[in-house]
């Protein structure tokens, strides 16, 4: 059985929710603005890079960083502005 992970971020006026099913494959869904703009699967604790941009003027390049173990998932938003790594808060449902 898998069991869901779920995280979030407002960052540069965007809302940015990723959402990680653990399991023997984990799966990653990364919303930005409420909407599915990547997607990726990986074997065990592996970590996966999903791209994403955020819709600007121009619009930004991003990814975002999951390590879906061991134990519970964490997550990275990796802005291509040059600025640190954002950690991804756990988010309750």
């Amino acid at each position: 059985m898998s069991r869901q992970h779920h995280f979030h971020i407002d960052h540069r006026g965007h809302s940015v929710s990723v959402t990680v099913e653990a399991g023997h494959r984990p799966v990653v869904v990364v919303l930005v603005d409420g909407k599915e703009t990547g997607r990726a699967e990986t074997r065990g604790d592996r970590p996966v890079t999903v791209p994403v941009e955020l819709p600007a003027d121009p619009p930004v390049a991003a990814a975002v960083r999951v390590t879906p173990g061991p134990g519970v998932p964490r997550c990275l938003l990796l802005a291509e502005d040059g600025t640190d790594p954002h950690v991804m808060g756990p988010r309750l449902y």
